[in-house]
């Protein structure tokens, strides 16, 4: 499961059993975040957390890593039995805007911030298990 966490929302992904394509779940509201995940692993098998690292492009920390840094900490005490592992997020939004155009979605469905949000976290887990995909072949 992967989560693009933001203030207000976060968008969430999760893949096949497999691990071989990376789909969206949901936008919820961050506040109801800790508890939505909750309640998920208890129905679905989840091996870990993948949570968006909020980097600028010189790598340092972002504005919003403190709040994501905050998050995890409840997280982590909440569920201390699932891993939570960093990925970086450079980019996300604006490949979810691309992903939409090319999708064909109309303006109005692509100013859908949670849609994004959604996409961003698909984009951070698709690319969190190409990233492992590689380092198992080399």
């Amino acid at each position: 499961m992967a989560i693009d966490y933001g203030r207000k929302r976060s968008g969430i992904a999760v893949t096949d059993i497999l691990q071989l394509i990376a789909g969206g779940l949901a936008t919820i509201p961050s506040s109801n975040l800790v508890r939505y995940i909750s309640d998920y692993i208890q129905r679905e098998p989840v091996d870990r957390l993948i949570v968006g690292l909020p980097r600028q492009m010189n790598n340092e920390a972002s504005e919003n890593m403190k709040y994501v840094e905050a998050f995890v900490t409840h997280l982590k005490r909440a569920l201390p039995s699932l891993p939570v592992q960093y990925y970086d997020e450079r980019f996300t939004s604006l490949l979810a805007q691309r992903t939409m155009i090319e999708g064909g979605l109309k303006k109005k469905k692509r100013q859908d911030k949670a849609l994004v949000d959604e996409i961003s976290a698909v984009i951070i887990l698709q690319s969190y298990m190409e990233s492992k995909t590689r380092t198992t072949q080399t």
